[in-house]
């Protein structure tokens, strides 16, 4: 496909926020029909609508029907978060022989960022060319981490059929620095996602406690419900009697990806949905990516006529590993003053043709 037609993007408002302040919603359309839906609250995609193989399209993304609710609590959908994707145990680490004291908000434990994090500001926005880019300054203190920290997240829907995330950051002062992107997927548009097939270039992964905090060892896929290696379906071996799908009630893990060359773009993920033949491959320079089952979804959030129950979406998050600050034997997850913060990665979609 060609690349030679930029992409569109239009704006139209999207309601006010409890203290007043407009919100806006960006929609981003390709040329191939593809059409993604993001607002600068949280910088939250709220739709995203692709073809199946007969060409229909339907929107793959688990989202909310107002602005209201996004602002209330649910389960990060399509939300860009920060500081830290992920965990840190007890919401304490030594930086630098300071110690570090964030918010706890799942259970013990400090979780993406915390309850004020990425997904619930107001991120500036601005359409530069085919991207979307939305810049927010986290000022020092803020969730209780140190130094003011500008951060930008580009979005771009380009010809290639692909959502491509891009963040930048800069600090002044050392600062733990993890941001992701956190949809949830389901490629049907309808139903659960168990029956999607899924592959992860990975060997490893990194086991939990059942607070789901890292043990500090990667596990080895080989011989357990972990091992995505060729594709299996998302429900085969999800309740299966495994202490690691016990601590999580599920698949919600980082998975090591195999990186060769270290940052370098590369595949991580492949998703089938074998009924409409979409088909959703992440591509990131990141060194591991978690995937959720949708674990915790249990019926009481709803949008888009539909209620979310279990499973019924999956997120594929890219990412440094949990916990890192504490565990200095995994990859760097540190922000200095001087060094720039740089991770992409891209959301490619596609069709498989029916098997003859």
């Amino acid at each position: 496909m060609s690349n030679s037609r930029t992409p569109s993007i239009t704006q139209a408002p999207y309601g006010r926020l409890a203290n007043g302040e407009a919100i806006t919603e960006y929609t981003l359309a390709n040329a191939n029909g593809l059409v993604a839906k993001i607002i600068d609250f949280g910088g939250i995609v709220t739709e995203l609508h692709t073809p199946d193989r007969e060409g229909r399209l339907a929107d793959v993304v688990l989202g909310l029907d107002s602005l209201a609710a996004y602002e209330g609590e649910h389960p990060y959908f399509g939300a860009v978060i920060g500081r830290y994707g992920n965990r840190i145990a007890k919401g304490r680490f030594t930086l630098d022989g300071r110690e570090i004291v964030l918010p706890a908000n799942d259970g013990a434990h400090h979780l993406h960022g915390g309850p004020g994090g990425f997904h619930k500001v107001k991120w500036q926005a601005s359409v530069e060319g085919d991207s979307l880019r939305l810049a927010y300054r986290s000022v020092d203190g803020e969730q209780g981490y140190p130094g003011n920290l500008d951060a930008v997240v580009c979005y771009q829907l380009n010809d290639d059929n692909e959502l491509v995330v891009r963040f930048e950051a800069v600090t002044d002062q050392p600062t733990p620095v993890n941001l992701t992107q956190h949809s949830y997927f389901n490629l049907a548009g309808e139903g659960d996602v168990l029956d999607h097939l899924l592959s992860i270039d990975a060997d490893t992964f990194v086991g939990i406690d059942a607070a789901a905090i890292p043990l500090g060892t990667l596990s080895p896929v080989t011989g357990t419900p972990f091992d995505f290696r060729t594709p299996r379906p998302i429900g085969e071996r999800v309740g299966q009697p495994d202490k690691q799908l016990r601590h999580g009630q599920g698949y919600d893990h980082n998975f090591v990806l195999n990186k060769p060359n270290g940052r370098e773009m590369t595949r991580a993920a492949h998703v089938l949905e074998p009924v409409s033949g979409r088909v959703l491959e992440l591509f990131t320079e990141e060194p591991g990516v978690q995937f959720y089952s949708g674990n915790f979804l249990d019926g009481s959030l709803g949008g888009k006529g539909r209620s979310y129950g279990q499973r019924s979406g999956f997120c594929l998050e890219p990412q440094h590993f949990p916990d890192s600050p504490n565990r200095p034997r995994f990859p760097n997850v540190i922000l200095r003053p001087g060094q720039v913060y740089r991770s992409a990665s891209r959301f490619r979609f596609s069709v498989q043709a029916a098997q003859a």
